[in-house]
């Protein structure tokens, strides 16, 4: 499985099929995002991906509560980062943007746990509703992807 909690979702190609070809593969992937955003333009640009996501099998969550800003991975829980790295093209290509890794240590149950915890508190993220997004959203949506790479 991996789990995966970012504010800022805006994949590029590569990083949308990997996410894809994992849960092709087999693996369980779970991805949090904010419900309530911080950043407009940049939430709808997130919500923008949900759709070939969720169609390859990663389950979406959004954090109800408030405004979620972790930047964390678990994998398998054996591996995870905690860090700065958005999923974002500024983040990965631009800005020093840093995280640690952890392989097969303690706390990395501690990150798993939590993981669990919030995805109970947030709000499931379904097909159903990305069928229902408006179409002047979705062209609203698809002209910021455009832009994706400033953002």
């Amino acid at each position: 499985y991996v789990y995966i909690s970012t504010p800022y979702l805006i994949l590029n190609k590569e990083m949308e099929n990997a996410i894809c070809q994992a849960c092709k593969n087999g693996a369980k992937v779970k991805l949090l995002t904010p419900h309530i955003p911080d950043k407009k333009m940049v939430f709808q640009l997130t919500r923008s991906f949900y759709k070939p996501l969720i169609e390859a099998g990663v389950e979406i969550y959004e954090f109800t509560p408030g405004f979620v800003h972790a930047k964390t991975f678990v994998v398998d829980g054996e591996m995870a980062t905690v860090g700065t790295i958005n999923l974002d093209y500024r983040s990965l290509f631009l800005h020093c943007e840093n995280g640690v890794f952890l392989y097969k240590v303690d706390c990395i149950k501690d990150i798993e746990k939590d993981f669990e915890n919030t995805f109970m508190v947030s709000m499931p993220y379904t097909k159903e509703m990305v069928d229902k997004t408006k179409w002047y959203t979705r062209g609203f949506r698809a002209i910021l992807k455009v832009f994706a790479p400033l953002m």
